[in-house]
């Protein structure tokens, strides 16, 4: 395992000239010099750390495009939802690693370090169980492993198809279990993880829709210590339901029916009113915001300002993967509070930048969400490095955060040099090193997946 010289790092205590890194045999950071020599190390240039994605659906990443066509009605999330119904009615095993490693090596190449897997299709096209009940779970795990990229695998439990609870429909077959068979395939996927040393396994219940608050429980009791997704509140219809149905708002309703605490994210979590916000923030659970995807399905813009200022922990994640770039999420996320409250630099504090302010942000929660060790350039985490093309004209005469402000706001993906993982490049020339052999792969396993 190398040791790292950095030109110019981005820290917890800031911005630092000449930092020199060890790392141990584990991927782990064993030493951080600033002003440290570069003898016989190897150098990087401007270099910050590697973001978590805290939330994706890879297998969407193959109907990228297929749903921009206007419906004899009005579009939205629940029209969108049954175009994905039916194409993922179609998908196989090899089709879904396939997509997935091809997902993965994007998620490299864009500076995602880290990603938790929200993966709800389990079961054949019919709804039976596969042999292997985690087929689908294993499946996930081999793509990650062969780009590189450490998971933290969720599997989904879904038992319903709406509040009441109401039963689940034909499209919904091949996502759903009971909580015995739940507790079989979390058991399953733990032999699974415990393969691969940066592997994470946490649980997901897919929402209150999906879900009620009794299994809620159940499913949160199931893996101690270990991370709980669920989505909420993404969709105004979703709240009205909640509210007439449950007597209550889908925020409210999970935080006084069940316990939340740092171990939690709450994916989207779009519509809450002031008290949600102010209890949310308070819990220590993380809001996790997928803003291209939300943009994309009309789902509507998150409070930021109100949940950053009341001290809630935010992260991001690519969710439908229709695009996958952090610095696109974290634009987005700025931009839809500035065409919202119509005034710039909505999320910065006076003299901050608004790109530094994100980042950080979304390093941090993402690192609690997905209960990996990274969160920055120190003694602990894993050293996932990702170097910025210092050769771009976009970073010339930068210092400071203005790097993160021009990649964030002016760049992308094409703004990524070299990718390290746990001390490993998985990234070169802004190309993955798996990418070869996974398009390859890609290519044959979805070719025949047509509208």
């Amino acid at each position: 395992m190398p040791d790292f010289h950095l030109r110019r790092a981005l820290l917890p205590t800031g911005w630092r000239d000449d930092v020199r890194v060890e790392v141990n045999e584990a991927g782990r950071i064993a030493r951080v010099d600033v002003r440290g020599d570069d003898a016989g190390a190897h150098r990087l240039g401007f270099v910050v750390p590697g973001l978590p994605n805290l939330h994706s659906h890879t297998f969407q990443r193959a109907m990228a495009g297929l749903t921009e066509r206007g419906g004899p009605g009005e579009d939205s999330f629940w029209s969108w939802r049954e175009v994905m119904y039916d194409f993922v009615d179609r998908l196989t095993p090899d089709q879904v690693q396939a997509i997935a490693a091809l997902a993965f090596c994007e998620m490299l190449e864009s500076g995602f370090t880290t990603v938790a897997e929200f993966h709800y299709l389990h079961h054949a096209p019919d709804g039976r169980p596969y042999d292997d009940p985690a087929e689908m779970s294993a499946r996930i795990a081999a793509a990650a492993h062969s780009t590189g990229i450490p998971l933290t695998l969720l599997p989904v439990f879904y038992r319903h198809g709406g509040f009441g609870p109401t039963p689940a429909t034909d499209g919904q077959r091949r996502f759903l279990h009971d909580l015995d068979g739940y507790a079989r395939l979390i058991e399953r996927c733990g032999k699974i993880v415990a393969s691969s040393p940066d592997a994470v396994l946490g649980v997901a219940p897919h929402s209150l829709r999906a879900a009620t608050v009794e299994e809620i429980g159940e499913l949160a009791r199931l893996l101690e210590g270990a991370p709980v997704h669920i989505h909420v509140a993404e969709q105004e219809a979703e709240v009205e339901a909640c509210l007439d149905i449950l007597g209550a708002r889908p925020v409210r309703h999970l935080l006084d029916s069940v316990e939340i605490d740092e171990r939690w994210c709450l994916i989207h979590a779009t519509h809450m009113d002031e008290g949600e916000i102010a209890e949310l923030a308070g819990s220590g659970a993380v809001a996790g915001l997928c803003p291209v995807t939300e943009a994309n399905l009309g789902d509507g813009i998150f409070p930021a300002p109100d949940f950053l200022a009341a001290g809630g922990a935010i992260g991001v994640g690519s969710d439908s993967n229709i695009r996958i770039d952090p610095a696109d999420e974290l634009r987005t996320l700025e931009y839809g509070q500035r065409l919202t409250r119509r005034r710039r630099n909505v999320l910065a504090g006076e003299g901050e930048s608004s790109g530094g302010r994100l980042y950080r942000a979304a390093l941090h929660g993402g690192a609690r969400a997905t209960g990996q060790p990274v969160g920055g350039i120190e003694v602990g985490a894993r050293a996932d490095f990702v170097e910025l093309n210092d050769g771009s004209p976009l970073f010339i005469g930068r210092e400071g955060d203005a790097v993160l402000d021009s990649w964030i706001f002016g760049g992308g993906p094409e703004c990524v040099g070299e990718v390290w993982v746990g001390g490993r490049r998985v990234v070169e020339g802004g190309r993955a090193l798996a990418r070869a052999f996974v398009e390859r792969d890609y290519r044959a396993a979805v070719g025949e997946l047509r509208p």
